[in-house]
This record gives C-alpha cells, sequence and structure tokens, in this order.
C-alpha cells in the first residue's frame, strides 16, 4: 500500500511519520505540499504534527485552505483513510472532517511527555491490531490539545464508539491526574461516524522503536496497512 505524508509550512513531525512508515513498517510513503492538488494514488493520508503556517491564526486553520486540503476532504467524504496527529487533529476539527474543537491546553503550557492511552474501540480501522482496555504509551507535544465539544455532542460520540483513545494513568484508570491538557473526559482521539478519519493528539510515529521508548504507536500503522489490506483482497474477489 501506499501512505501520503501531508507537508504544510511549518510541519516539523512529517519526516517523522514518513520514516515511522518507510524504514519501520516497511511500506511505500509519498511527501505531499500543501500546494499540491494531486494525492498520488495514496491509499491512506496523514496530518502530521507541528505548527501549520506557525498556528499565528489558529491551530489548523490556515492550514485548512491548502489545496492539497480539497482533495484530503474529499478523499475522507469518500471513505478514505485519513488520520491526523496532533496539529493533524486540529486541522481535521477546521476543515470538517471531524467534530469538535482543540483548545488551548487547562494549564496553558505546552507539555511534552509520555501518556498513558486506553484503548477504548478496538473495532476500528485504526486499532483493529489493538485489544479493547489494552494501554499504549504514546508521546504528546502539544500547546492545544484540550478537546471541546458540547456536552449532548459528547454523549453521541461516546454511544457511537468514535471516542477512541482516552488518557489514563499507569493503573488504566480514567483520572484527573492522567488529564494532560484538560480535554473533556479524557479523550485523546475520535474517528467520524463512518470510521475511516481518526484524529489524536499523542505521536504515534514518536513510538515506533525501542530506542524511543515504546513500539506501542506502531499498532496504530499497522491497523492501518491491516484495513487496507483487507479492503483491496476484498476488492480483488
Amino acid at each position: 500500500m501506499k501512505f501520503g505524508v501531508v507537508t504544510f509550512p511549518g510541519s516539523n513531525c512529517d519526516y517523522d511519520a514518513y520514516a515511522a512508515v518507510k524504514f519501520i513498517l516497511g511500506e511505500e510513503v509519498e511527501f505531499l505540499w500543501h500546494k499540491s492538488s494531486d494525492l498520488l494514488g495514496c491509499d491512506a493520508i496523514i496530518l502530521p504534527g507541528g505548527f501549520s503556517y506557525g498556528d499565528y491564526l489558529r491551530s489548523g486553520a490556515i492550514a485548512k485552505f491548502s489545496p492539497i486540503m480539497e482533495k484530503v476532504i474529499d478523499f475522507g467524504h469518500n471513505g478514505g483513510m485519513v488520520i491526523g496527529i496532533c496539529n493533524g487533529f486540529q486541522i481535521l476539527t477546521e476543515c470538517g472532517l471531524l467534530p469538535g474543537a482543540l483548545i488551548r491546553n487547562e494549564h496553558l503550557r505546552f507539555s511534552c511527555k509520555y501518556v498513558n492511552l486506553r484503548v477504548e474501540n478496538a473495532d476500528t480501522s485504526f486499532t483493529r491490531c489493538c485489544e479493547k482496555g489494552e494501554r499504549l504509551q504514546i508521546p504528546i507535544a502539544h500547546g492545544d490539545g484540550n478537546y471541546y465539544h458540547f456536552d449532548g455532542e459528547i454523549n453521541r460520540l461516546e454511544d457511537n464508539g468514535q471516542v477512541v483513545f482516552r488518557y489514563v494513568n499507569a493503573a488504566g484508570d480514567v483520572t484527573d491526574d492522567a488529564n494532560p491538557n484538560g480535554s473533556i473526559a479524557n479523550i485523546a482521539g475520535i474517528m467520524n461516524e463512518r470510521g475511516n478519519v481518526l484524529g489524536m493528539m499523542p505521536h504515534p510515529e514518536r513510538a515506533v522503536e525501542e530506542i524511543l521508548g515504546s513500539v506501542d504507536g506502531l499498532k496504530v500503522f499497522e491497523s492501518i496497512r491491516a484495513t487496507v489490506g483487507a479492503k483491496t483482497q476484498a476488492g480483488a474477489n
């Protein structure tokens, strides 16, 4: 399969995502420039972390107008797999592919550390290589990771199984102390109703080798590959 990693002015995790896919996962990957209008036949799109356009207006607010995003939005609406990581998550909410918004961390400080995530839904295209309730150690690096949505809409996300990852402590329990940014209901990652678009604040591409401290992030990329492979196989039959 082929992944596409979008690069915006200010992206700083695009090479991390590229390396994780090419050298660790062993799959084909292409950089997709923000001014391009061609997804180059990619099977899955990664919107990486960083500070697209310097976050000068609002995180992800300018990036949504890049020419490449018109194609990414169409791709997502047509069932294509899209994952937005950190700033990529912010872009996905800004462009309407995911509901809600990412606002300033509750403590108003940038957070950069490993956190514990609990897999809330293992029956997704992005977690099929995980177990429900499994605890993953993946780092965060953000100042605007506080997920917000209206109470009624949060209940809808919960009922639909759209909450994919949640911040927990080392024992796997949801606590205030385990929440690094004040995100409502300790939410760390959500998907759309169709299940083909995922946004997550933690950086799975930074947790794919033991030397980095964890390989738990690799399960996200392996799940994407398994999903695309299954679809390809089904199409061939």
